[in-house]
């Protein structure tokens, strides 16, 4: 089983939570941390690299926070964990075999991954239906936290 950096995990999450609200406007961090499960100090370093790699842009000031820097669909998954895990030390092929065994299958994993954006998964039927509920009145309710915001409605039959 591959294993993930909690920071890949987590930063993955975080930027879903950013598109699947992209339409609504900015989110505050204190949001994506309650929402994520995520405490205030990582996600803040977590979303110090984003912004540095333009994945992310803030909007300071009340009713600020945070939004892709980009559309969802041109943001991958693997992009994201390229950039969490660039700071993990390589393991050093054992021999020869272990070399083209693991380069080819890490090859692969990286190939699949930078195939799924983040659009892939906000235009799941359940993710829409989902967000049709959370955004059915004047206000918008988090599903997890309860956080109450007038960002506006969000339609589910919305496409990207």
């Amino acid at each position: 089983m591959i294993r993930l950096s909690a920071k890949s995990r987590y930063a993955v999450s975080a930027l879903l939570h950013l598109a699947i609200h992209n339409e609504a406007g900015a989110v505050p961090l204190a949001e994506v941390s309650v929402c994520q499960g995520i405490s205030m100090s990582y996600i803040d370093q977590i979303f110090t690299r984003l912004r540095r790699a333009r994945l992310v842009q803030g909007t300071p000031g009340p009713g600020g926070g945070y939004r892709l820097a980009r559309p969802p669909e041109t943001i991958s998954v693997g992009e994201v964990i390229e950039l969490m895990e660039s700071d993990r030390r390589r393991r050093a092929p054992g021999s020869a075999l272990d070399e083209v065994l693991w380069s080819g299958l890490t090859a692969e994993i990286e190939r699949f991954l930078r195939g799924i954006t983040l659009a892939d998964f906000v235009d799941r039927p359940q993710i829409r239906e989902a967000l049709a509920r959370q955004y059915a009145g004047e206000h918008w309710r988090c599903d997890v936290c309860g956080a109450l915001a007038s960002r506006g409605p969000v339609q589910a039959s919305q496409g990207r």
